[in-house]
């Protein structure tokens, strides 16, 4: 028997036919991969990848695909095929949901990695189901009446609180005016259910009482705990509604928070440890985006490398750690997240993400890291340091001159070029997770501005960084290192063609380095002159040979 090749996993399964695999073990199959991630089911082949082929009873493909398709709900439109084994394999191709599927008889069903990193199907239960349409933005979960809950489950003192807020963070001031009530239907605080008004999940975490909170959302969990070296200097976990939750970890974070301040001309610019405004969008993207469905906690812990802000409840459909600064805002909380923009607690256009990210390109430090999520926690790393002043200096000095910040995009780039020292608009476009077009216009601009210089030309033009900021940083032999380095490996290109096919013409070299006819001329001069070629003939119809 020969074996498939490869291994099962969360997107492929493998079941033997050789017994004729039953329809309900079909179908939970289907329906598990319709509410994970999608995937193809093998028929005929053993757990450990042995082929042993197809039952006839599967052997009619679209009949078979009919039938999935009648017996989950909402129907699961499948492809089939048969693989052209000896014997043959029927491999079905499941697609993922953006909604919830259930078998016929009721069963729903999910996949996950066992510890030993081998798949199963297990049941998926209610809270899964609420986290499973959260997560695919179909329920908003913080609009929905809390059970059982009464309007004097809200605190008077959390609702001034907020009002304290919506003054300080610069809110929507009309809301100020609003009586308590008004106040409350504004912010999705409450909704009216059988004629009588009753709080929210948004209403409840923001200004709940804390007895009920604990009592209603035993989840509403928040913690911040600070390590210097392998000393614990502060352990804190707490139930508070989240404005309350939100200072107490603000004050927290601003006590460890330490900052030095530098000059450039005039002015004095303050480094802080972390971007203050940066911390605020991350911990409100932390309240705002968890899931509440399921136990744990939003944690801030402080160490000697860095901070890290993690909450429960993995990226929303269609958010990857790739495409986090370019995806269309939305969250798993809508409601609860409108509200912190309207009070001024995060960031009106819905782009928190830039604000973090800003929080560490201003002051030239490693950008944040999404790298440790999983689909059950976001978790956010915020380096600590060092800093580059020369850097800070010439981002402050570039925008002072606008009189504007400078947009993300811009500044990825830039610390893209100062990391790869030397780097095409490719190499940014793959460091950046950014569309080449975009990156060639940006790097474009870079170089108006002075921040970079433009070196090459077509397929062999890239950016360095200015000479301004190697005077600043004392690193002017790598900037003329960097500058002259074409010339060197030019040269080394051209002598490899030469060797490779006895003789180069002009046009080769322009072929080769994607250089100008008057560019190849030199560099074929400069290697003639160093005794290194030999000419024959005269023109563009020229050769070069290798001397001997």
């Amino acid at each position: 028997m020969s074996n498939i090749g490869f291994k099962e996993n969360l997107v492929n399964e493998f079941k033997s036919d050789r017994t004729c695999l039953p329809d309900g073990d079909i179908i939970d199959a289907v329906v598990a991969f319709a509410n994970t991630d999608g995937g193809d089911l093998y028929l005929g082949v053993e757990n450990d990848g042995e082929i042993t082929g197809l039952h006839n009873r599967h052997k009619d493909i679209t009949q078979l695909a009919a039938f999935i398709a009648n017996r989950t709900v909402p129907p699961v439109s499948v492809r089939t095929e048969i693989l052209e084994f000896d014997p043959p394999v029927l491999r079905i191709s499941v697609p993922k949901r953006t909604s919830v599927v259930a078998s016929s008889d009721g069963k729903i069903q999910r996949r996950r990695l066992k510890p030993n990193g081998e798949p199963e199907n297990v049941p998926m239960y209610p809270y899964e189901i609420t986290a499973r349409l959260s997560s695919l933005s179909l329920l908003d979960y913080s609009a929905q009446p809390v059970p059982d809950a009464t309007y004097q489950d809200l605190d008077p003192v959390e609702r001034e609180r907020l009002r304290n807020i919506i003054r300080s963070y610069r809110g929507e001031v009309a809301l100020l005016e609003l009586n308590d009530e008004e106040l409350d239907k504004a912010l999705q605080l409450v909704t009216i259910q059988d004629g009588a008004i009753v709080p929210t999940f948004c209403g409840m975490l923001l200004i709940g009482r804390k007895e009920a909170l604990k009592r209603h959302m035993p989840t509403a969990e928040a913690s911040i705990q600070v390590l210097v070296g392998t000393d614990i200097k502060v352990n804190e976990s707490f139930y508070l509604p989240i404005l309350a939750a939100f200072e107490k970890i603000s004050d927290a974070f601003s006590a460890w928070n330490h900052s030095e301040e530098m000059e450039q001309g005039l002015f004095r610019i303050t480094i802080p440890d972390y971007d203050p405004r940066a911390f605020r969008e991350a911990l409100v993207n932390a309240f705002c985006h968890r899931d509440y469905s399921v136990l744990g906690r939003v944690l801030v812990q402080i160490n000697d490398e860095g901070m890290t802000i993690s909450n429960p409840g993995g990226f929303i459909e269609g958010i990857r750690v790739d495409n986090l600064l370019d995806a269309e805002p939305h969250g798993r909380n809508p409601a609860l997240a409108d509200a912190m923009k309207r009070i001024g607690l995060a960031e009106r256009t819905g782009r928190g993400i830039d604000r973090i990210f800003e929080g560490s390109l201003l002051y030239g430090r490693l950008l944040p890291d999404y790298s440790s999520s999983t689909q059950s926690s976001v978790k956010l790393f915020i380096p600590k340091g060092p800093t580059d002043k020369a850097f800070i200096c010439m981002v402050s000095e570039e925008q002072q001159r606008l009189g504007r910040s400078l947009p993300i995009h811009l500044l990825l780039a830039l610390d893209a070029v100062k990391q790869l020292h030397r780097a095409s608009v490719q190499d940014v476009a793959e460091r950046t997770h950014t569309d080449e077009s975009r990156v060639r216009v940006v790097l474009e601009n870079l170089v108006e501005s002075g921040l970079v210089e433009r070196l090459g030309n077509g397929r062999g033009r890239y950016y360095i960084m200015s000479s301004r900021y190697s005077k600043e940083t004392n690193s002017t032999v790598g900037y003329v290192r960097n500058r002259d380095i074409d010339a060197l490996r030019h040269q080394e290109l051209v002598m490899q063609l030469v060797q490779a096919k006895g003789e180069v013409t002009r046009a080769d070299v322009v072929e080769l380095l994607h250089v100008t006819p008057p560019q190849a001329y030199r560099i074929l001069q400069k290697l003639k002159n160093a005794g290194q070629l030999s000419l024959d003939g005269k023109g563009a119809g020229a050769k070069y040979h290798t001397t001997k």
